[in-house]
């Protein structure tokens, strides 16, 4: 099965997701042609170095690419001002300079924590994005979006960095946990639920293919949705509008992650289908979608094996108040204001500004969430 190439074109900062297998065996030769220099530092945490690190960097020393390698702790918590300064030191000891590359080689703490220190590095250097999770395939490899954590919420401090290259190895993902892959699966369907009635239809019909990873099936998965996130980065790179789109459920679910620590818990896919589910059901409290349709999302989202309610996600319930309060604190928040993505119905999102705090309030205690 041939590689499939989707273009994100973004002027001179434009690249290209490469999707298929076998890729971390062509890396080298995929990324010597963006090489000033013959070096790169890879970067990538304990769990994925111990199971793919001696192919790549066999595929990059076949191509005469010198590759120290820095590898960090798995884990959110890496992904901190802590992690951050211990990896720029690190890079700094390298002593790279702006003719060569990082390799962020992970998921997506890896790739949000090594695009945030590219970004900075030396006031910006290249870097390649080389995702080992389905999560960061689908979603936070693309784009250019890159971030760390901080105690008062996910993603707060960051810049836009745009890879020169995303390679997307399927072969990888077969070393995933299945709660992991499912986790990833929670991006893939968002996509059919904000913009294409018609996918959210065949992964109704081939997500138990897709979480076994049969090829075909996964193949489609993946560049589909890798294929719509290319089309709203090319019109809104910097989420000025359409952008925010690919934030459903992200809203509801960095408010239920913050709750419960950004730990293993609750993992950021699991949470993003929770709030996926709680979007859709609030669509429908609003009069803004039919009922039937969220029903239809929450069973489609459910039988992937992810949550779709806040008693799911925690044995103890929510405050109400603590999670309208971590809303606030969302990137999209404006003036004050919380803003949402809502949908009139599957496959047809939107973004909602001036969303009341109050019917936020009121809609989760109605799902169990105390005052």
């Amino acid at each position: 099965m041939s590689p499939r190439i989707v273009a994100v074109g973004l002027g001179d900062r434009s690249y290209e997701v490469v999707i298929g297998r076998g890729l971390l065996d062509e890396a080298g030769a995929r990324i010597a042609p963006f090489l000033k220099n013959r070096r790169v530092a890879v970067v990538s945490d304990e769990t994925v170095w111990a199971l793919h690190g001696a192919r790549l960097t066999a595929s990059l020393e076949a191509a005469g690419i010198a590759c120290p390698a820095i590898v960090v702790p798995p884990g959110e918590q890496t992904k901190s001002f802590e992690g951050l300064a211990d990896l720029s030191d690190r890079l700094l000891a390298l002593e790279l300079d702006r003719g060569d590359l990082i390799v962020a080689f992970g998921g997506g703490v890896v790739g949000d924590l090594a695009g945030f220190a590219a970004a900075i590095y030396k006031r910006g250097i290249d870097f390649v994005q080389i995702p080992t999770t389905l999560l960061a395939q689908v979603d936070s490899s693309v784009g250019g979006k890159t971030a760390i954590d901080t105690p008062r919420g996910k993603n707060l401090v960051g810049a836009f960095h745009q890879p020169r290259l995303v390679l997307a190895d399927l072969d990888v993902l077969s070393t995933l946990t299945d709660r992991d892959m499912r986790a990833g699966y929670a991006e893939v369907i968002k996509y059919g639920l904000l913009g294409d009635f018609s996918f959210f239809e065949w992964l109704e019909a081939n997500a138990a293919s897709v979480l076994a990873r049969e090829p075909q099936a996964l193949s489609h998965a993946v560049a589909r949705s890798v294929e719509m996130k290319s089309q709203i980065v090319i019109e809104d790179e910097k989420e000025a509008g359409r952008r925010a789109l690919l934030n459903l459920g992200h809203t509801f679910g960095h408010a239920l992650e913050a709750e419960t620590g950004y730990g293993d818990a609750l993992l950021h896919g699991e949470a993003v289908a929770a709030g996926s589910a709680i979007a859709f059901r609030f669509s429908a409290a609003q009069g803004l979608c039919s009922a039937q349709d969220a029903v239809r999302a929450e069973a489609a989202i459910a039988a992937a094996g992810l949550p779709t309610r806040m008693d799911a996600v925690a044995s103890t319930a929510f405050s109400a108040q603590a999670l309208v309060r971590h809303m606030g604190q969302d990137k999209k928040a404006q003036g004050g204001k919380l803003t949402f993505i809502l949908a009139r119905a599957l496959g047809d999102a939107f973004v909602a500004k001036d969303v009341s705090a109050q019917a936020v309030h009121d809609f989760l205690v109605s799902e169990g969430a105390k005052p």
